[in-house]
């Protein structure tokens, strides 16, 4: 059986990695399974681009399955940044906000 980490890590291979990690996350979250995602990629495709461009270029290689998930928490490195031994962060807790979510009361 294929999860959606799996299909998540299919899709990312078009950034041709040198390194990437797809963690499922939800088991931190009240939204259900398979909605939370941490993905590390490292690819030499981001080179001279800003944080903002090499997420786009993620979002890009998602396509549809972005529709699919409520949170992405994505760490994008160069391979030389990746080197460098950077440091992963933690994910945040989520904090709903989703027009699927029932109000409180």
């Amino acid at each position: 059986m294929t999860t959606r980490a799996d299909q998540l890590r299919d899709a990312l291979t078009a950034l041709q990695p040198t390194y990437l990690d797809v963690e499922d996350e939800s088991h931190m979250h009240s939204r259900g399974l398979e909605t939370h995602y941490k993905a590390v990629v490292v690819s030499a495709a981001f080179e001279g681009k800003r944080a903002l461009q090499r997420h786009q270029m993620v979002y890009r290689a998602l396509g549809p399955q972005m529709q699919q998930i409520h949170a992405l928490a994505l760490h994008t490195f160069t391979p030389q940044e990746w080197a460098a031994e950077v440091q992963v962060p933690d994910s945040p807790h989520c904090r709903g906000g989703s027009r699927h979510d029932k109000p409180a009361g």
